[in-house]
């Protein structure tokens, strides 16, 4: 997915007031034989601008792969590092229930009112863990954002289990109280 295209994605909470899932489940809800009239219904049933309304009608043509399918994916053949996502996404949990999850082709984007994390299988054998803490200074193992760019400020790699320490913790909750 080309950058353009991931920020549109990730900006969508904001400036559409719903997740690109949350849209796909309206589209699914109604029936649309031509692409035109469901970028028209989002636009006027919805108030949804047209670039917008254009990007979730075609990405809803490609969305018939569960959330579940999508992270499975990502972890195919990195299946050893598949437990630091699921400690991660349970801590996640546990700080509200405003949080989305949001898997994609090759990272997860967590959302409260903005994203303010994503996982990503970097390696075979490492995830990055992108947050959104602006203001703070690298320090420890929280680094700048490397291969995230703009959409994240920082990453923290992780490489075992066990790295999901307190530490992480510390820093996923900062990144989520920022993100109101």
């Amino acid at each position: 997915m080309d950058k353009a295209l991931q920020t549109m994605i990730n900006n969508m909470p904001e400036k559409t007031g719903k997740s690109l899932d949350d849209w796909i489940q309206i589209l699914k809800t109604e029936s649309f034989e031509k692409h035109g009239k469901a970028v028209s219904f989002l636009k006027t049933e919805h108030g949804v601008s047209h670039g917008f309304a254009n990007t979730i009608v075609s990405l809803s043509k490609n969305s018939d792969i569960s959330d579940d399918a999508l992270v499975v994916n990502q972890y195919h053949g990195k299946e050893s590092i598949k437990p630091i996502y699921e400690k991660l996404i349970t801590n996640m949990k546990n700080f509200g229930g405003d949080i989305t999850i949001t898997p994609k082709k090759t990272s997860v984007s967590i959302i409260r009112k903005h994203q303010f994390a994503l996982v990503k299988p970097a390696t075979k054998t490492r995830i990055d863990l992108g947050l959104k803490l602006k203001g703070v200074e690298p320090q420890g193992r929280l680094e700048h954002s490397g291969p995230f760019g703009s959409m994240c400020t920082h990453r923290i790699q992780l490489k075992a289990i066990d790295d999901v320490d307190d530490e992480v913790v510390d820093w996923l909750s900062k990144a989520y109280e920022m993100s109101i």
